[in-house]
Parts: structure tokens; sequence; C-alpha cells
């Protein structure tokens, strides 16, 4: 089985219109082209994030009732329970946690008094991936403007970059043990429908499929970054998001967190003018609703004359 490419972020001289920078454009533009993911390495704050980023889910070991205290008008801001279509995964989600008090509000909702020890682990990766986000997101969408002749003020968000307009969603998520010695399915194959997301799992079960139909593991204690299907659309279908899943087997559980940014609710994603000219169609991708897996994705032909979208 192959490996996915690996990234490193750590540099501090990592700046746009730095070499160290377009050596890293270039190794990125490679990956989504060949493999439509990337390992990323920072290992400035690998250290402090291994030690904290799954210290902080005992929280799945809260009685159900406790934990199903966690409600939202976005189920993928709830707490999540094993269910029928996944009897091993239970997970847990914050909208925005680029923005204080929606992170420091969680642990009121399983304790009433709060919960200082659980905020020191668990708040360490959701601010980790959230700089890290927030960055390399205005550096995807430069990676990408440049590789495909693109306007610089195409936008995939309809977001500012500012912390007060949000970011997208945080999750933690756990699978129980599956108790087998090969390997099950436990998350079906899938692409995601936000822009970029990024995967920090402990052990081993995220697999990505590439081109080729082969499925490549992601690494331990590893964070995978790719993109959804958010970046289809904006790019007029150039490039193709992944098909992952997860697959386990063993005694042990599976604990991940995940960052997925999204577009604001009812935003259209619409390819730029350039990127639609040469074809006869154009991709359009739009929000409806809070949830990132809950979007409406449909074709609009377009004359060969068409100059806008």
């Amino acid at each position: 089985m192959g490996e996915l490419p690996v990234i490193d972020f750590s540099d501090q001289h990592l700046k746009p219109g730095s070499p160290e920078w377009d050596s890293v454009r270039t190794r990125v533009q490679q990956a989504l082209e060949e493999y439509g993911c990337f390992e990323a390495s920072y290992e400035k704050s690998s250290s402090e994030l291994r030690k904290a980023e799954f210290e902080g889910l005992n929280l799945f070991e809260l009685p159900l009732e406790t934990k199903m205290k966690n409600v939202s008008d976005n189920p993928s801001h709830a707490y999540i329970a094993p269910h029928a279509n996944a009897l091993l995964y239970e997970s847990i989600g914050i909208e925005d946690p680029n923005v204080a008090q929606n992170v420091e509000s969680l642990p009121n909702s399983f304790w009433p008094h709060g919960n200082t020890n659980f905020m020191s682990h668990f708040i360490t990766p959701s601010v980790f991936l959230v700089h890290f986000c927030e960055n390399f997101d205005v550096n995807f969408r430069d990676i990408l403007q440049q590789k495909h002749g693109m306007d610089g003020g195409a936008n995939a968000r309809g977001r500012s970059n500012g912390n007060e307009d949000g970011i997208g969603e945080f999750w933690a998520m756990k699978y129980k043990a599956p108790n087998t010695s090969e390997k099950k399915l436990q998350s079906r194959d899938h692409t995601d429908k936000n822009i970029v997301t990024v995967l920090c799992q402990g052990i081993q079960g995220l697999e990505i499929q590439l081109k080729n139909g082969e499925w490549v593991a992601a690494k331990p204690h590893s964070s995978t970054v790719f993109f959804g299907d958010s970046v289809h659309a904006w790019l007029n279908g150039r490039l193709q998001p992944p098909y992952h899943r997860v697959m386990m087997k063993g005694k042990e559980a599976r604990y991940s967190f995940g960052l997925f940014p999204n577009p604001k609710k009812g935003y259209l994603i619409k390819a730029p003018q350039e990127l639609v000219e040469a074809c006869k169609y154009a991709v359009f991708l739009r929000q409806i609703s809070g949830h990132s897996l809950a979007l409406e994705i449909s074709w609009s032909l377009v004359s060969q004359d068409t100059t806008t979208i």
C-alpha cells in the first residue's frame, strides 16, 4: 500500500513570496492534483497537540443521558449517538470554534460548574486547528488561483477572514473497538461537502482513495488535509475531491478531531467567469443549512457565449 505525501508547514519563513513558500506551494499543487490530499506536518506544535488532543475525549465516557444534554438546532453541533448506520460511532460538534464562547460553553452542557481540566485538553487541538486553517485557507485559495489562472478576488467561502465571521465546524469523534481480526468498514466511502477538511486521528483508520482506485491509509497520529465538493464546484469540476472512509480492526477505540471550514448558509458557490468561458457547463453548489453535509449540488448548462454565471 502506498503513502500520502507529507508537507512540512513548520518553517518560520513560510510566507507567501518566499522561496520556502514557493517550494511548499508546488508540493501542495502536486499533492492536490495527484492525491487530492496530503498529510500536514507542523513539528513545532505537534508534540503539544498530541499530548492534549485525545486526553480531552474522556467526555465520551460520560453516561449517555449526560451526553444527550448537549443539544442544538443543527444536528452536527449536538451529541450524535451510535445509530443503525454507524453502530460504533459517536461525535460531538462545535460551530465556529474560533469564537471563544462556543468552545467555553461546551463543558457547561456536561458539567454544571464547568471542567477546567477538560477545557485545558480539549481547547488546545481546536484552537490549533483553527489557527492552521485560518492561515492555510487563504494560502490554499492563493495556490489554486495561481494554478488555474483565476482572479484573486474569487472566493469559495462567502466569509471574511475575521474571527467574528466564523470558520465552520469542529468535531470530536470516537469509534468503539470493533473487536475483529480483520478490517471492517466503519464509515462508508464519501467525499466531504465543505471546502477543506483537516482530520487528526489517533490510531490508524482513515483511508483515502487514489485516482487509480487504490486505498491508502493515513498514518497514526497524523493530520490529513483534503478538499471537498465546494472546491470542486469553485474550480468548475477541474479537481475531484477524494473519497475517504474509516476501516478498523482490533480491540482499541479510535479517536479523532476534525475541522470542516464551510460556506455561509445560503451562499452560492460558483466558478469564476474565466473557468466557465471554455466550457458548456457551470457547476453550482449552495450551502442550504448549517450542516456541512446538507448541501444541494446542481449542474446548469450554459451556452458558449455565456459571460456570467
